[in-house]
């Protein structure tokens, strides 16, 4: 191999390692912390922290769609995420919500209807989960999964949420991410209240600056510049546009990255792309 070849597989090898990359850990490293700090604050110890970065506190049925998921793993622990409600008997999240390379969950209590994850509510359980037959474990591609439950009956503080038609990239547009993730870097930070946070939707292609080939086009991505992003803590979880029963799901969290109070741009499932397929499994 000469030289300047070699000097141009250099050049390439840099810039692939400026990318960031999922946090492909996800239960490990976020989501077995974050129950136990959870817990801990639900129980009543002395414990500092929050939700969503930048994100405001709600009441229960500011996001009747919301259903967070208390997740027990075959290794005996507990982890969390969030999904959204799609129908009485289905809810979608993110498919590394069920497995990742290193876990394996077991069954999910759904919590519809709380403003806290531990308690309260209606809460269902079930071991019916549908990854997309084309999740990718390694990158997070296509991280989306169905969630199938016995029937819950709606009300002021339990919805469904609408699946989005057409194929709108939604850039630039202001939308509203829910869960019961975090406020800042850092696995240790929880506090027991939904929270929600407004992000702005950016392009593909500025978001292929941070996390290069891991995003493709069904990958949608937002700014966290303007003062709120979500956190891997809020896995699976929505981002919406619209209010009321205009809402429409337009994201299913997927990755943000350790540092997702610092600017970094959150990745998230493009609902657009996945919504034939969801109704292909209601």
């Amino acid at each position: 191999m000469n030289s300047s070849l070699l000097f141009l597989c250099a050049l390439v090898a840099a810039a692939a390692a400026e990318f960031l990359q999922p946090e492909l850990n996800y239960h490990e490293v976020e989501g077995i912390p974050k129950f136990e700090a959870i817990k801990q604050f639900e129980e009543g110890t002395d414990f500092d922290g929050g939700r969503i970065w930048g994100g405001q506190a709600v009441n229960a049925g500011a996001h009747p769609h919301l259903g967070g998921l208390v997740i027990a793993l075959t290794t005996g622990q507990t982890s969390i995420c969030g999904s959204s409600m799609v129908s009485n008997t289905r809810a979608v999240t993110a498919a590394h919500c069920w497995r990742t390379n290193t876990a394996q969950a077991r069954q999910f209590t759904v919590v519809y209807g709380s403003n806290r994850l531990m308690s309260g509510g209606v809460r269902v359980v079930t071991n019916q989960v549908i990854m997309h037959p084309n999740y990718n474990m390694n990158n997070l591609n296509n991280d989306v999964a169905v969630i199938r439950h016995n029937h819950v009956n709606f009300n002021n503080q339990i919805n469904r949420i609408n699946l989005p038609t057409g194929a709108a990239s939604y850039a630039g547009t202001w939308a509203v991410a829910a869960g019961f993730g975090r406020t800042g870097d850092g696995a240790g930070s929880a506090n027991p209240d939904k929270r929600q946070a407004n992000l702005l939707v950016i392009t593909n292609d500025v978001c292929r600056q941070t996390f290069g080939g891991t995003i493709i086009a069904s990958t949608l991505c937002v700014s966290t510049t303007h003062g709120s992003s979500t956190c891997p803590g809020d896995s699976g979880g929505p981002l919406a546009i619209g209010s009321g029963n205009n809402r429409i799901l337009i994201g299913i969290t997927s990755f943000g990255t350790q540092w997702c109070a610092r600017g970094f741009p959150a990745g998230f499932a493009r609902a657009t792309s996945f919504a034939p397929w969801f109704r292909g499994q209601m």
